[in-house]
């Protein structure tokens, strides 16, 4: 908890000053007249000339000199809203939080596992031991050995070191903060007593170096890096060779290279509307006749009769003496009122039943767990997956991946700020099999790794699903998420 608070403090000082400097500047820069007209009249000579050079088609319409100027301006406006920014933060920290994030991280047993570069864990020492030096002193002593790589950024640097090469305690320190918190976030340093930021040696089966054969020949991959880099490369320049020889005879589909903001892009034409399959509108027709309009929690009760995922659905407690058909009914309530987001209380406002709010909430507090949900949910996702006739449904072997955002109360841990949707909340993490079956779903921050997510809802999702491909958006596709798929033999494919 102590560093989860911390962590929070550390973002939210820096996004605070940012959007007091964005607000300043935005006012600022309306007040500059004349850009508004030359970027138009740019704009207008680029799309009448496409094919001339800048020299030809742009010149004539703004001067070579007043593009360079606007360039020198920018560049200036990038230099004031950092300078700002840096000066807003000192400013929050300096007379606020500087006062209690230092007794806050003293609290805390940091470690690294690096022997033989760790800046951050120099940066920390230094530190501590001008904790008990006075507050007024501004500088570091010369003969200090203060850590400058890995912890202070470049655009930071103007700032922490001065024209006599001093360094500056207060900036220093805030550079300290936010290259401790990324740090953590990768795990190269952990903390004592954590579980989610523990130490990653921890992370590891304990017998992983007496086993290693065996965990190797589980992810199928061999124990010689040197193979195991070579057939990579070998697969990567075949798919390449691959491409280049559709390229080459025009069996892309429609595949281009070209040029998105001055680098390469390829580009991908959208797919055609598909007719319509004979006898489809026929279908529904039929269906609507048959069945009209299903209530929900017919549905939901129907589920059950064929699946019996409420047996599941075990007591925290010692023992229960709850008959066992008055508990599947007090379950189904229970559960359809969390999962509508009705609440409990409306349940038994305007349900047809005989249960009493007391007793359905006995049910949600005694019986109503995440691992009894867990454990009905892949019991109902594997019967559907068991119901479906291969010959019409296929082999599900993909899945896609995407997070919602849900808002929450700000007394839940997991509530954070989301700076793209706004507001408070929280994230559900959603594996979706490609016939639109929620195979795992998971619980995130606003600001936690979508890869992170992606990769535990494909090893975790305990259902019947052989997935083999998932794709995912911009937020779940990285280096890093395509090198562990690609160890665990699963297709990361961005969608």
């Amino acid at each position: 908890m102590p560093w989860w608070i911390c962590w929070s403090l550390v973002q939210k000082i820096n996004a605070r000053a940012e959007r007091r400097v964005e607000k300043q500047l935005t006012a600022e820069l309306k007040k500059v007249r004349g850009k508004e007209g030359i970027l138009f009249r740019l704009a207008d000579a680029a799309i009448g000339q496409p094919d001339e050079t800048v020299r030809t088609a742009l010149y004539p319409v703004v001067g070579e000199k007043t593009l360079r100027d606007l360039v020198a301006e920018a560049k200036a406006n990038v230099k004031v809203f950092m300078a700002k920014v840096r000066t807003t933060l000192r400013s929050s920290y300096s007379s606020y939080y500087r006062q209690m994030l230092p007794p806050l991280l003293s609290t805390l047993g940091f470690h690294c596992n690096n022997t033989a570069y760790r800046p951050v864990m120099d940066a920390l020492a230094l530190l501590a031991k001008y904790a008990d030096v006075d507050g007024k002193t501004r500088f570091y002593d010369m003969g200090d050995a203060v850590p400058m790589d890995g912890v202070v950024r470049k655009d930071w640097r103007e700032a922490v070191v001065d024209e006599k090469s001093r360094i500056e305690r207060i900036p220093y320190e805030l550079c300290v903060l936010v290259a401790l918190r990324d740090a953590i976030r990768r795990r190269e340093i952990y903390t004592d007593g954590a579980a989610r930021w523990r130490n990653p040696e921890d992370d590891l089966p304990g017998d992983f170096e007496a086993a290693r054969t065996v965990h190797y020949a589980a992810i199928r991959q061999p124990m010689d890096p040197a193979a195991f880099i070579t057939g990579v490369q070998q697969r990567m320049t075949d798919g390449l060779d691959r491409l280049s020889a559709a390229f080459a005879d025009g069996s892309a589909g429609g595949v281009k290279v070209t040029t998105r903001h001055g680098e390469p892009w390829i580009t991908v034409p959208k797919l055609e509307k598909l007719d319509e399959p004979t006898g489809l509108q026929a279908l529904k027709d039929e269906l609507v006749r048959r069945w009209g309009v299903l209530d929900l929690l017919d549905v939901f009760k129907n589920a059950d009769f064929d699946t019996g995922f409420t047996d599941e659905f075990s007591s925290v407690a010692a023992y229960e003496r709850i008959d066992r058909d008055v508990l599947q009914r007090r379950l189904l309530l229970a559960l359809f009122a969390l999962g509508t987001n009705m609440g409990i209380r409306a349940i038994v406002s305007t349900g047809e039943h005989s249960e009493s709010e007391a007793a359905l909430r006995h049910v949600r507090r005694h019986f109503i767990t995440v691992d009894n949900l867990r454990a009905a949910v892949t019991k109902l996702v594997n019967a559907t997956f068991a119901a479906r006739d291969a010959a019409w449904w296929g082999q599900g072997t993909a899945c896609a991946s995407d997070s919602k955002k849900f808002g929450s109360w700000s007394s839940n841990f997991m509530t954070e700020y989301h700076a793209r949707y706004g507001g408070n909340g929280v994230m559900i993490y959603w594996h979706v099999e490609r016939k639109n079956v929620c195979i795992y779903s998971q619980l995130k921050s606003c600001s936690s790794s979508e890869v992170a997510a992606m990769i535990e809802g494909l090893l975790r999702h305990c259902t019947d699903a052989e997935i083999e491909s998932n794709y995912v958006d911009t937020h779940g596709a990285s280096v890093v998420g395509f090198a562990f798929t690609e160890l665990l033999n699963f297709r990361l494919r961005r969608g």
